[in-house]
């Protein structure tokens, strides 16, 4: 959750779901897990934030897998993936000092070095900056772990996956193929 953040929230209304992609800090305190983030004050999301339970998907890393590696011919393409869904009840982060709080939490963990620019803007920019935004935190009350790594296929089947994943320039086939390994 925390190397792949920029994650996907997701409330319902009315039967009808809503879902936003937003970065997110993940922290603890008091051996909880704390979600943080904000939406623009203009999403209608923001507003229902508080009407029940919302779901945060955490998807990545993940990879296609060609069924060129399979041992049967009556086989199909698939997607092995890792997510973490979290649950959990949502609080509004409306103070002004503890709003500016959650923007330099965001900042040190995307980008530490932009803060030197932020405490240089003057104070009435950022304030009317914070006007625009719902600051909100999560505390995660239930994880659910989701992963397909080819656990069904056969051991020559899943080499052949993480022999070529393993030799992708893209990091996370690379990552895939890793835990894939690891199931071993």
């Amino acid at each position: 959750m925390q190397r792949y953040s920029f994650a996907t929230i997701v409330t319902v209304t009315d039967s009808i779901p809503s879902a936003t992609h937003l970065p997110f800090v993940v922290s603890q305190r008091d051996g909880k897990i704390l979600l943080t983030s904000h939406f623009a004050k203009a999403n209608p999301q923001a507003g229902e934030l508080l009407a029940g339970n919302p779901l945060v998907i955490f998807a990545k890393p993940h990879a296609y897998i060609s069924p060129k590696h399979y041992e049967s011919e009556k086989s199909v393409p698939t997607w092995n993936y890792i997510a973490i869904h979290a649950y959990g009840k949502a609080s509004l982060i409306d103070n002004p000092e503890t709003k500016a709080q959650l923007l330099e939490q965001t900042i040190k963990f995307y980008e530490a070095d932009y803060l030197k620019q932020w405490n240089n803007l003057p104070q009435d920019f950022k304030l009317n900056m914070m006007k625009g935004i719902v600051g909100f935190e999560i505390v995660v009350d239930e994880l659910q772990a989701k992963k397909k790594l080819s656990q069904n296929k056969t051991e020559k089947e899943r080499q052949s996956i993480i022999n070529e994943l393993s030799n992708k320039p893209d990091t996370v086939e690379q990552e895939i193929a890793a835990y894939m390994s690891r199931l071993k």
